[in-house]
């Protein structure tokens, strides 16, 4: 996996590229952290992540669930055919507010 963030509108966005699996949910959780609880507005874009798990949908649950502690929220856009099965076999769907690009996402904000 990699993971890239970059900062628009008072927007941490969180490009994440490849597998996010049991092996390397860490390192999301990590850097998630770095920016919480300093910022509370968070987007995961999601359209290079090519493979997701269950170990990895709930790391970024954790992320949602750390946010919303400090009134903030994430918001997931870009998903592709692969990772949206997985969003949508666990309802992961419901909890999420899913976008199909990041700066509907970031508007969404507003």
């Amino acid at each position: 996996m990699k993971l890239k963030t970059l900062k628009k509108d008072d927007v941490v966005i969180f490009e994440i590229t490849g597998r996010l699996n049991a092996v390397n949910v860490h390192l999301l959780k990590k850097k998630f952290q770095k920016y919480c609880p300093e910022e509370t507005h968070f987007v995961f874009d999601l359209k290079e992540l090519e493979y997701l798990d269950s170990t990895g949908l709930g790391g970024v649950v954790s992320c949602l669930k750390a946010a919303a502690n400090n009134n903030g929220d994430v918001k997931i856009a870009c998903l592709q055919n692969k990772t949206k099965m997985v969003f949508e076999i666990t309802r992961a769907y419901k909890i999420f507010d899913i976008f199909e690009d990041v700066n509907s996402a970031i508007a969404a904000f507003k």
